[in-house]
């Protein structure tokens, strides 16, 4: 077991009984799985489990594989495989040379199968599908036994083997475990084990016709990687006594399954079908459409791998399944850019300041803090003009008692700079605002002697004659409901929030930017956190996502005052 108190994580329930495992000998060693199936991208929720058994495996001094569940070939694609891998590894976990298929296993599988029929314990169904949905029944009352449960064992590894040499069409018959008919649990009742499905596959291409079941491809092909702890989520709870029967039936090598709470995280779903339909319905821009609870999505969006892999460890580990609050994720990136993004001046609503009394050609160049809660990372110079831009939300021409920004004789302080006022509002024929005429006091530049003067007001800014185009994309909550699928009448799509993306073309951000990186984090002063679009940024067309807004006192009034 490490001895690295620093990766440790409090005690909980898994840990508890690994803890008793190890001390009792049935297992020498941890050795997890994260298993995903490659028919989607990866979301928030996966993002818990792949903490989880990373950072277990890493805190009792084992091993992590990562298998593809890719027991369906109509719904999975190299894409989806190419995405995960991505994902994983960019939250910062590596499964070095243990990467696994559940194809890997298929003849390992099909012997197992084929073992079963022998032991009188599965045979060939020829009944169509929806005789075999009837004949299961319902949990409060027995199913019945299927007419080909009584096949002899000759019969059955005979059309075993003819469905496997493709000598049957798709649907036309299915391998089935002989277990319990009367068992409470429907996924005992005569399990489907193998279906005939003549598709390609991503990775054995036409080799297979039939495909195993995911029940039964499952917990055999943690078996056969040696896997001590198969972690799973609660969905699992009521398999797990499946499983366990193959496992005892093939008498191989047995993992201690253990269930945990998803993760559901408000405003959004995570349900990979309905992820997929807001995709291919076009209701999003991908998968890693921003507004997405997706990994790749957070990414694009301007997430750091730290702030997810704080947000799933800080969340504990839970027996019952619960509803996160999306609040406190974003509470999480801000934790981490609030110590690591430079600050920088963007102005998205401009609307044009001329200082009348500044000298027309003059331009300064003002010092400003980087970030000030990390002085290694300096300074840097802002230019400074006789026209500026400023946000058109921080002017008011008849503004109410609470507004301190800038108004007709009102002053306020420009960030690192002046304080101005405004003198003149210049309009156009139509009555729209063209510029404000402003003045500004020379005595009380940022830093200097008489910089102490009070206003009420500090807003930002950026030259005129340096400031660099930028589109600017503000993000909000997918949904307008905390739990969109909380209404089983209504569809989840009737609660999307129409008002969940806002493009901004015409902004101003500081010259400094102009050379930013895809990818790279910014706080925009007194607005929020931003990231260089990763797809659409390009060094003509300089494109912002926002990842999370600020704390910002000024909307909790806004909000009051409507």
């Amino acid at each position: 077991m490490s001895n690295d108190n620093e990766n440790k994580t409090p005690s909980n329930f898994i840990k508890e009984i690994i803890d008793a495992d190890l001390r009792t000998g049935k297992y020498k060693s941890v050795h997890t799985r994260f298993p995903p199936e490659p028919n989607g991208y990866l979301h928030i929720g996966h993002a818990k489990s792949i903490c989880l058994n990373f950072g277990l495996a890493k805190e009792y001094g084992g091993v992590t594989n990562l298998r593809f569940d890719d027991t369906n070939p109509t719904k999975e694609d190299v894409e989806y495989v190419d995405s995960i891998k991505e994902d994983v590894k960019w939250l910062g976990f590596d499964w070095e040379d243990r990467l696994f298929f559940a194809s890997d296993y298929f003849d390992t599988l099909y012997d197992y199968a084929v073992k079963l029929i022998k032991k009188g314990k599965a045979y060939v169904d020829s009944s169509n599908p929806d005789v075999i949905k009837e004949e299961r029944g319902v949990p409060s009352q027995p199913g019945v036994e299927s007419q080909y449960r009584t096949r002899s064992v000759e019969e059955n590894l005979d059309m075993f083997a003819k469905m496997k040499a493709g000598n049957f069409g798709d649907g036309e018959h299915v391998l089935r475990a002989i277990i319990d008919m009367t068992s409470p649990n429907m996924n005992l009742r005569d399990p489907i084990m193998y279906r005939i499905r003549h598709a390609e596959h991503h990775r054995t291409g036409s080799k297979w016709c039939i495909y195993p079941m995911y029940d039964w491809a499952h917990g055999q092909s943690d078996s056969i990687e040696g896997i001590t702890h198969s972690i799973c989520t609660l969905e699992f709870e009521n398999h797990r006594p499946l499983y366990n029967w193959f496992i005892e039936q093939l008498e191989i090598h047995h993992p201690r399954q253990i269930e945990f709470a998803r993760w559901n995280l408000s405003y959004t779903v995570m349900s990979k079908r309905k992820l997929l339909k807001l995709v291919e319905d076009n209701y999003v821009s991908g998968w890693d459409d921003p507004r997405m609870p997706t990994i790749s999505g957070y990414r694009r969006r301007g997430y750091t791998p730290e702030s997810i892999r704080n947000f799933a460890d800080g969340g504990g580990v839970a027996k019952r399944n619960n509803i996160i609050e999306i609040g406190r994720l974003e509470n999480s990136i801000r934790e981490d850019l609030n110590k690591s993004a430079m600050r920088v001046l963007a102005v998205l609503n401009p609307i044009k300041v001329e200082l009348t009394n500044y000298p027309e050609n003059q331009v300064e160049e003002l010092d400003a803090i980087n970030n000030p809660e990390d002085e290694t990372m300096g300074k840097r110079k802002l230019p400074f003009s006789r026209e500026l831009f400023v946000d058109a939300h921080d002017f008011q021409e008849v503004p109410h008692r609470k507004f301190h920004r800038l108004s007709p004789g009102k002053e306020v302080r420009l960030r690192y700079a002046y304080i101005i006022k405004c003198e003149e509002v210049i309009k156009d024929s139509e009555g729209n605002i063209e510029k404000l005429l402003c003045t500004y006091d020379v005595e009380t530049k940022s830093g200097s002697a008489n910089s102490n003067k009070k206003v009420k007001g500090t807003i930002h800014w950026v030259s005129a004659k340096h400031a660099v185009n930028a589109e600017v994309r503000s993000y909000d909550r997918l949904f307008n409901v905390p739990n969109p699928d909380g209404d089983k009448e209504v569809d989840f799509i009737e609660h999307l929030n129409p008002n969940s993306l806002e493009i901004l073309k015409t902004c101003k951000v500081e010259p400094y930017l102009k050379n930013a990186k895809p990818g790279e984090r910014f706080q925009f002063e007194r607005l929020g956190y931003y990231c260089v679009d990763s797809k659409d940024s390009s060094e003509n067309n300089l494109v912002f996502n926002r990842t999370v807004t600020l704390r910002d006192s000024w909307a909790k009034i806004e909000k009051q005052k409507r």
